[in-house]
Formats: C-alpha cells, sequence, structure tokens
C-alpha cells in the first residue's frame, strides 16, 4: 500500500483550537447525519437532538475527555477525530471525514496519523451502529479491527446501557478492537 500512502501525504492531524470548536461539531453532526440519512435514507429516528444523529453534548463531552484533532487535506479541514488513551490502550471516540470527500483515502491517512501519533498503544477500541454498513467496511476491511463484540438489548454496553433502551439503537452497535 505503499502508493496510497504517498497518495495522501496531503493529510494531517492537527489539535483541535478553541476557534475551531465549533465549526468541528457542526462538521461532525454533518458527517453523522449524512451516513445515517441521505446515504442510507431515514429508516427510523435514530437521532439524540432535534434532527442531530449525534448531540452537541456528545460530541463536546468526547472532545472534553479525549485528545480533538482536525483532519487536514492540503491545509483545509477535512474531518476530525477524537480519542482517548491509557497505556496500551486507545479507544476511538470520533472519526469523520467530509462526505464531499468520501471514498478518497483520507480517512485511513487519518486513521494512519493516529497510530503512528501512539505508537505506545497496542490494542485501539471502537464501536459503530450495527445500520453503518460503510463504517463497519472502513474499520474492518481498510483499518484492521476485528468486531469483538455486538451490544444490544440482550448484550447491553456496561459503560452505556441506555443506548438500547432510548430507542437510538434499537439494532445495537459492534465493538472492535484492533491489536498492533
Amino acid at each position: 500500500m505503499e502508493t496510497e500512502k504517498k497518495a495522501r501525504d496531503d493529510v494531517r492531524l492537527e489539535p483541535l483550537t478553541a476557534e475551531d470548536r465549533e465549526q468541528f461539531i457542526l462538521d461532525n453532526q454533518e458527517a453523522f447525519n449524512y451516513g445515517a440519512l441521505q446515504e442510507f435514507g431515514l429508516r427510523d429516528d435514530h437521532f439524540e437532538e432535534d434532527g442531530e444523529i449525534i448531540s452537541r453534548e456528545t460530541i463536546e463531552s468526547s472532545i472534553d475527555g479525549g485528545e480533538a484533532y482536525c483532519i487536514k487535506l492540503d491545509g483545509k479541514n477535512a474531518g476530525g477525530a477524537v480519542i482517548r488513551t491509557e497505556g496500551e490502550r486507545g479507544h476511538l471516540d470520533l472519526l469523520f471525514v467530509s462526505p464531499a470527500i468520501h471514498s478518497k483515502g483520507v480517512g485511513y491517512a487519518a486513521w494512519r496519523c493516529i497510530e503512528e501519533l501512539h505508537p505506545e498503544v497496542r490494542v485501539w477500541e471502537t464501536v459503530t451502529p450495527y445500520f453503518e454498513q460503510r463504517n463497519i467496511h472502513f474499520y474492518v476491511n481498510r483499518c484492521g479491527f476485528h468486531i469483538v463484540e455486538y451490544f444490544n438489548s440482550r448484550h447491553p454496553d456496561p459503560d452505556d446501557p441506555d443506548d438500547y433502551t432510548d430507542g437510538q439503537f434499537p439494532d445495537g452497535l459492534f465493538r472492535f478492537e484492533k491489536t498492533m
């Protein structure tokens, strides 16, 4: 994959600044809405708040509890990521790319930057909703994650059991891990 890596030398991660925070939140909501609504159509109401798949509160909580980065493509905003690390374990809270540049290797290049930023991490973890086929493909087939758990009403996430009772993810979530 050396040619792909070379083709994406134009992707960088930059720490989120206070000035970029509001746009980061809006861009994140746009990307998540696109994935759930525009690409696949409205299946049912998976909303956290007023027409948003992911709420401002959820994004802000993630930013405040982790390391937030803007994904830059040729110096322009292309998406964002929020991660948390503790020793040899890392958690990818958010990763999004502007829908206008999907399928161009930007998300994968950003993920590779995250891995390079934290070589001490031996196991990365993330989750994505059952219905997000695009995300599942990305994590499993592109980034090398494995599905290790399926959270649902019969097997709720012990850290967030309300995800299945409040109606947002009635079909559940997959938990992924990548061992480095």
